[in-house]
Parts: C-alpha cells; structure tokens; sequence
C-alpha cells in the first residue's frame, strides 16, 4: 500500500494550483511541494495522516486551506474491511449479497443467525474487533500524550487522538453488547470478550481525558500572556533611567509573577509555571533588592544636598531611604551591604532631628549590634566572653553621657536597663566559663595523677575517681569545657562498675 493515494494526490494539486503564484519564485515553491506529494505517493506503508499531509504544505503555504487537507486525508484513507467485504458481497450477487444483508446492524436480523450460524456474522465482527483496537491504541497514546506532556504540541495531539479513540467507540455497536456480549466469532470458534462495562469505562476515560486536555489548553493562555507580561516588565526595567520608573517596572514584573503562580499546578501550564518560577523570582527579588538599594542612595545624596537649608525635607529623603532598606528580608545575599547604609542613614537622620543625644544613642547602638552579633553561637571561651563585657560597657558609657534634659533621655534609659541587663548576663557566661575551665583543668590533673601513681588499695582507687567525677558534674552546660568534661564523666564512670 503506498502512503498517498492517487484520489488524494489529485485533491491536493488542485489546492497547490490556487495557493501558487506565477513568478518564479512561485514556481519553485509549487515545484518542491509536488515533489513532497509524489515522494509520499512512490513510498510504502500507512497512509499519510492529516498532520503529515499538512506538515507537506504547510511551510510553503501558510494559506493552504484546512478543508482540502481534511479531504485529501478522508480520501487517503484505506477502506475499512467491513466497506470491502460489503462492496464484494454486492458485486458477487446472490449469496453473497445475502451475507451482507445478514451483517446489516439489525438485532431481528442478526439474532437468529447468531443462534445458528454465527460465522457467517464474521464480516462485522472482524469490523469491530477493528474498531475496537483502534480505540484501545488510541486511548494509550492520548493518555501518554496528556499525562507525559513535554510541550503545547504534545496536549494537541493527545486531544486529537482521545477523538479518534471516541470515533472509534461510536463505531462499536452497543446494542450487540447488550445483546450477546459473550460471543465473538472467527474462523476457529466465538471468544468475543468486550463487555458493556468495558465499553462503559473506554467511555469515561476518553471523557476524563478530553476534559484534562481542555484545562491544558485553557491553562496555556494565562502561561503564555504571563511570560509575555513578565518579559515586557524585564525589558521596561532594564530600560528604565529614573527610579520611579524602575519601581513602575517593578510592580508590573510582580503582577505576572503573580498571574504564573495562579496557574493551576495539575495542568501542563502549572508544571512549566512552576519550573520556570523559581528563576523568574531569582531575576524579580535581585532587580527588586537593588532598586531598594539604588532608591535609598539616591535619596540620601538628595538629603545631603539640602541638609543645611532644608532640615525637614533631607529628615523625610532619609526617613525615605530607611523605609526601603528595611524592606531587604535577612535572607537576602545584599541584607548586610542594606544595613550598614541603614546605620548611616539612621545616624544622619538623628543628626538633622537631635543632634547630640541621638548621636550617643546610635553609638550605643552600633556597640550593642556588635556584642549581640559577637555573642551569637555560644559557647565562648573566656577571653570573647570578656570582650563581650567590654562592648557592652562602651554601649552603656555612651548612653551615660545623655543628660536629663535632653530629648532624648528617656529612650537613652531604656536601652540602658536592657543593656545593664544583658551585660550581667554575660558577667554571669564568663564567669561560668573561667569556673568550667578551672574544674576541667582539676579534673585532668587529677586523673594524670591517678595514672601516674594508681593507689594500691581498690576502696582508695574508687574514691579518687569519685572525686573526679564530682569535679566533673560540678561544670555547667553551656560552656566550653561540658562537651569534654561529659566524656571523661561517662569513661571515670565506667572505671567505678
């Protein structure tokens, strides 16, 4: 069987003639089409389908119309077994017309035949065994298509074939089941298997199926014109000179990530969506760090400017840089660069409102972020500890200096009693610190000594250990030397047993 029939060919070459022009390019373009055609009508195998067909012409003549293509296809079809066997039947006569009338679709017809003479029933049986393979194939390949989709393509070709497959079904004769559904007759005996529910549950698959390709499809369209949003906001940022309009830019790129994130996550879209989204948020929350940063910097050159004319305009530019630079989350690579500008600001925006007491209190400030960060992951040997100590005085000394009548006294003497606070805190870690080192270093020198010169006496022995290991629970939790010191409890320990 060659894969274009000569019915189909003529079909298609009509086409060709109206889509062509009469220059020379025209001419070729006509030329390579024929060629593709004839190839296909020289070549063996399965018929050309339409998407082959379509595929032939489609790339010279975007113009080619679809019905002609149905209809080239329609006529490059083979004819169906139970179409052959009718047409023979007819042209034999006699007997043989009476065979086809036995296979017409009539259960009156066909019901006492089959309880006699089932074989001679085997023409529109072997028909719907057709039928009925084509229905299962195509259903597996429009489930694979649907639920393996790897692009748009995938999801329209899944759909065509879930049609085919319910052509397929539609051409299966439900009465018959309801009928006889236990008897398939062929040459050697009747073995027919498909059931009502069987038939029932090819039904709703190809229901379940169109339904998942039609939220694909519909899924598609909030993908595409999401990306096409997101990319028009990239491009308007990159454009963009001023900083209002970067932030212009700025909230149009959030709304399509927005409208990405809405897609449903079953769909074909919703997977893509989400694959893509988690660079898209990468580009979005870099762009958008930096124009915080970059906003916050311009304002503070403008605050500058006008410090010394205009105080309250260069307090609000400041108040407005510190608003962005707060809004950079800690898990941001750029959080620490945002907070020591946030510091900076801070202490100028001080300066224009209170200058002397607001100048200590920052100070104080800037010593207690560096004990706090210097105190974090503990525990500490004693040195850090005492270094600790003393960045917490600074803090206190610097807060000491605001006198009662200066505006800002009282908020100086809250953070004094929480810095008070925590510095006895850390009196309280590194003394426990220096006790723990102490009794580890005991401890150790003692069980050096009882190697060293072991008592002879076993009671005598038991109580030397006893007192290491009293030594040993003497150090806290939270210090240097517990971790150590738990070890050499569990091992003096055994040497009791």
């Amino acid at each position: 069987m060659y894969r274009l029939n000569k019915r189909a060919l003529q079909i298609l070459l009509g086409e060709v003639q109206k889509c062509s022009g009469k220059d020379q390019v025209s001419k070729i373009e006509q030329e390579i089409v024929i060629k593709r055609l004839e190839q296909l009508c020289l070549e063996k195998g399965s018929p050309a389908k339409l998407d082959e067909l379509r595929d032939s012409v489609i790339d010279i003549y975007p113009q080619f119309s679809e019905k002609v293509l149905k209809q080239a296809a329609k006529a490059n079809k083979p004819p169906g077994i139970f179409s052959k066997i009718k047409w023979a039947t007819i042209l034999l006569g006699g007997s043989a017309g009476m065979l086809w009338v036995i296979n017409l679709p009539y259960p009156m017809i066909r019901w006492p035949v089959a309880k006699t003479v089932p074989i001679l029933l085997l023409p529109s049986y072997i028909n719907m065994d057709h039928h009925y393979r084509e229905a299962i194939k195509n259903l597996e390949q429009a489930d694979q298509l649907i639920n393996q989709a790897t692009s748009p393509a995938d999801i329209e070709q899944g759909s065509q074939k879930a049609k085919e497959a319910q052509k397929n079904l539609d051409n299966l004769p439900v009465w018959f089941l309801g009928y006889y559904p236990q008897a398939y007759c062929n040459f050697f005996g009747c073995t027919w298997k498909f059931t009502v529910d069987e038939f029932e549950t090819a039904r709703q698959r190809v229901a379940r199926i169109e339904a998942v390709a039609f939220q694909d499809k519909n899924a598609l369209t909030p993908l595409v014109k999401g990306e096409q949003l997101l990319n028009v906001a990239r491009q308007q940022y990159e454009q963009a000179i001023s900083i209002k309009d970067k932030e212009l830019a700025i909230a149009s790129w959030q709304a399509a990530i927005d409208q990405l994130e809405q897609i449903p996550d079953s769909t074909f879209a919703g997977e893509t969506a989400q694959a893509k989204l988690k660079a898209y948020q990468r580009d979005f929350d870099n762009a958008r760090i930096g124009t915080f940063i970059a906003a916050a910097q311009e304002f503070d050159l403008e605050a500058e400017k006008i410090q010394a004319t205009q105080p309250k305009a260069a307090s609000e530019l400041w108040e407005q840089a510190i608003k962005r630079l707060n809004q950079i989350p800690t898990e941001n690579p750029r959080y620490l660069e945002a907070q020591r500008l946030l510091a900076g600001y801070q202490v100028k925006l001080k300066t224009v409102v209170d200058p002397r007491s607001d100048t200590y209190i920052e100070a104080a400030k800037q010593f207690a972020i560096a004990a706090a960060k210097a105190s974090q992951n503990p525990p500490h040997p004693v040195v850090k500890w005492e270094q600790i100590e003393k960045l917490w005085r600074k803090s206190i000394d610097q807060l000491e200096n605001i006198r009662v009548e200066e505006p800002g006294y009282v908020a100086a003497q809250k953070l004094l009693a929480e810095y008070q606070t925590n510095l006895g805190i850390i009196e309280t870690r590194r003394k426990a610190e220096s006790e723990a080192q102490a009794s580890l270093e005991a401890a150790n020198e003692q069980i050096q000594s009882l190697i060293a010169s072991p008592p002879a006496d076993p009671q005598q022995l038991k109580g030397k250990i006893q007192g290491v290991i009293n030594r040993l629970k003497t150090i806290k939790a939270g210090t240097t030397a517990y971790a150590e010191a738990q070890k050499l409890l569990i091992s003096a320990q055994k040497r009791l047993r």
